[in-house]
């Protein structure tokens, strides 16, 4: 009989003050505020390695929230996710305390090139020894494209089209630039690299040109781990084509197998096999050792959380200023260059609906209750949902962590659905069991061999 399937777990955060609950930055036990300190971060990485956690996911933003009331009177006083750092800054030091955790990290394509990026990418993976993983995102705020001299933001498929000429680049370069003895390090002789296993990527296409060698050595990985999010229509194909790890939400477990089993299918239509796609499902959880100690933490976590700053959030989530809305006015979406999939799946509520869901700050799935209670929640989200795995939100942080960790792991062990080690190598190997993408992966079409008389 195949064992039960041990469930992938992130933690969802974000280099700011106020990430996906907000308002809880306002709570006595959240430290949000320190993000500025790195002791905060490697105390953060510390702990989610002391709960096993598969790697830290950071999320970002190029630009402000500024649709909400045409401004960001109300993005500043709550910190909705301004300021926010960069969170490539992050790894070298929280990878010196830690031997396993993976980090997600997002970064924007359409306002990076690829020549640089790829090094920034392949020098962390060097220094993490292969724990890198690169969330690719294309973007969905105008006041991003405007800050980097646009006029507006460029159509939500055509962003996709030129992320996917973006990877082809990257792929070349981390892929087919080396070949894999290229590096001889042989003091005695003064040859550190042989020339002639050194090859120049030649690209000319409709986004990009390019003639050059990649900076930087092969990395344990070469290729990071791939992550991405996003499920519209050109998403999927996207997904199916590069991502190896995905992120989704659903509102019901029947509703995520929907996305599960058309993310696998598109996949496979893509010549990769279902199982190439892991997809994580965001999740909030409270839970404290009993159910009513649960509820009542829930309630008092109500009391510091900002819906309307929620809303804010996702008014610019879908391009829309929702604050033209009444309260019981269905909302009209309309044509939009921002999240497509996300516009779409909330037309015809109305904001005391969003205000509603949004009551603890954000709209993500929400767990409460005691530790067996979540963890047969999470596991029947894993088994009905088709999913891999979650990106556990923090709520108070990292106290949200800490409890999880103290709490919850120990239960979804005894059930067998956790692991209780980490197993060796790069955060590829943990998730895939290779350090390398497979062959079936369109990266491979640009791999070198030794020999190779390109």
């Amino acid at each position: 009989m195949k064992p039960a399937k041990q469930l992938l777990l992130n933690a969802f955060n974000m280099n700011c003050v106020g990430h996906i609950h907000h308002g809880m930055w306002t709570h006595p036990q959240d430290r949000s505020t320190e993000f500025n300190d790195l002791d905060y971060w490697l105390d953060l990485a510390k702990t989610l390695e002391r709960g096993l956690f598969d790697g830290l996911f950071i999320a970002d933003i190029i630009g402000v929230y500024d649709v909400y009331q045409q401004g960001i009177a109300l993005t500043a006083s709550e910190s909705i996710q301004l300021p926010v750092n960069d969170p490539l800054m992050l790894v070298s030091a929280m990878a010196s305390v830690t031997q396993h955790l993976g980090f997600g990290l997002t970064a924007n394509l359409s306002y990076e090139a690829p020549y640089p990026f790829a090094r920034r990418l392949s020098t962390l993976d060097h220094l993490t020894k292969g724990r890198v993983g690169w969330n690719i995102v294309t973007g969905y705020l105008d006041s991003a494209a405007r800050a980097m001299g646009q006029t507006e933001l460029v159509s939500h498929d055509r962003r996709y089209d030129q992320a996917d000429e973006f990877l082809e680049v990257c792929y070349r370069l981390w892929e087919g630039s080396w070949e894999e003895d290229a590096v001889i390090n042989d003091k005695a002789r003064r040859r550190y690299a042989d020339a002639s296993k050194i090859h120049p990527v030649r690209h000319q296409g409709e986004f990009y040109q390019l003639e050059g060698y990649h900076l930087s050595q092969p990395s344990p990985q070469r290729t990071p781990l791939l992550f991405q999010a996003g499920s519209s229509g050109r998403g999927t194909r996207f997904a199916a084509n590069h991502a190896e790890c995905t992120f989704v939400n659903g509102r019901t477990p029947q509703a995520m197998r929907i996305q599960s089993d058309k993310l696998r299918r598109a996949a496979q239509d893509a010549g990769r096999q279902p199982d190439d796609l892991k997809i994580f499902m965001g999740i909030s959880v409270i839970v404290a050792p009993t159910e009513s100690e649960a509820q009542e933490k829930y309630r008092e976590y109500l009391r510091y959380a900002s819906p309307e700053a929620g809303v804010a959030h996702f008014s610019s989530s879908i391009g829309i200023d929702l604050a033209q809305f009444g309260l019981d006015e269905p909302i009209r979406s309309g044509p939009t260059r921002a999240i497509e999939s996300v516009s779409k799946a909330f037309e015809g509520w109305t904001r005391r609906q969003l205000l509603e869901q949004h009551a603890l700050g954000g709209r993500y799935a929400l767990i409460v209750g005691n530790p067996s209670q979540v963890a047969e929640a999470l596991i029947n989200w894993l088994d009905e949902g088709g999913i891999d795995g979650f990106n556990l939100t923090r709520i108070v942080n990292p106290q949200s962590y800490i409890d999880f960790i103290d709490l919850v792991v120990p239960e979804l062990q005894l059930r067998g659905r956790y692991k209780t080690g980490y197993q060796p190598g790069t955060f590829r190997k943990k998730i895939f069991g290779d350090n390398r993408l497979p062959d079936r992966h369109p990266a491979a079409r640009d791999r070198i061999t030794s020999g190779d008389p390109r």
